[in-house]
């Protein structure tokens, strides 16, 4: 039986989706140093990659029941979305992360009518805000939450316990445990530096300080 979490990971490694660098970490816009830097909009430019993570988030899909609807949050999760949407030949729409500067100033590009099922798509969770932002908005224009999907997840607690909070179901492609056992398999990282990755996903922000 294929693991298509360990699938996905490998991919996302083998095209640099994902990069790993224990010893020269990466510093975030936040501040974040982390070992980790996860750009998923590479996946779209290779073939094998995209259907791949098409065909994983259809069949993911199923777990989440019926839904009219699919949403892809800008800008990673659009092109995903949208393959998505076309693949099941359901309407496509998008979140903005802010509203337009101009005309109708919207949040939600595309039609929803209030009541309709939506299923959002994401390309990567991390601490949750910015995905929260997109379900709320989604939420203000009388969508109902089916549930959120996304390529690759950190796993962070705070992530996972706000969406708990708000009964969000979420599910993710792959993930970071699931990264560091592929990136191990692949001689990408060394057996001693497992223990201070795992310590990053606990502690982020205090991780090398």
């Amino acid at each position: 039986m294929v693991d298509y979490k360990k699938a996905v990971a490998k991919k996302l490694l083998q095209i640099n989706a994902i990069n790993l660098n224990y010893n020269q970490p990466f510093t975030w816009a936040s501040g974040i140093i982390s070992p980790i830097y996860c750009d998923n909009r590479k996946s779209l430019s290779d073939i094998d990659a995209r259907n791949l993570i098409c065909e994983r988030f259809v069949a993911e899909s199923e777990r989440f029941g019926s839904f009219d609807v699919v949403a892809g949050v800008a800008t990673g999760g659009i092109a995903h979305g949208m393959l998505v949407a076309d693949r099941l030949g359901l309407p496509f729409i998008y979140v903005r992360t802010s509203a337009k500067g101009h005309g109708l100033k919207n949040y939600v590009e595309g039609k929803i009518n209030a009541g309709q099922r939506v299923m959002v798509i994401e390309d990567l969770i991390s601490t949750g805000g910015s995905s929260f932002h997109a379900i709320e908005s989604l939420r203000e224009a009388g969508a109902v939450i089916s549930g959120m999907m996304a390529i690759f997840t950190y796993g962070f607690n705070d992530a996972v316990e706000l969406f708990a909070n708000h009964e969000i179901k979420v599910s993710a492609l792959t993930d970071y445990d699931t990264l560091i056992d592929v990136a191990k398999e692949m001689h990408i990282i060394e057996e001693d530096q497992i223990a201070g990755l795992m310590e990053w996903k606990k502690s982020p922000r205090e991780w090398r300080i």
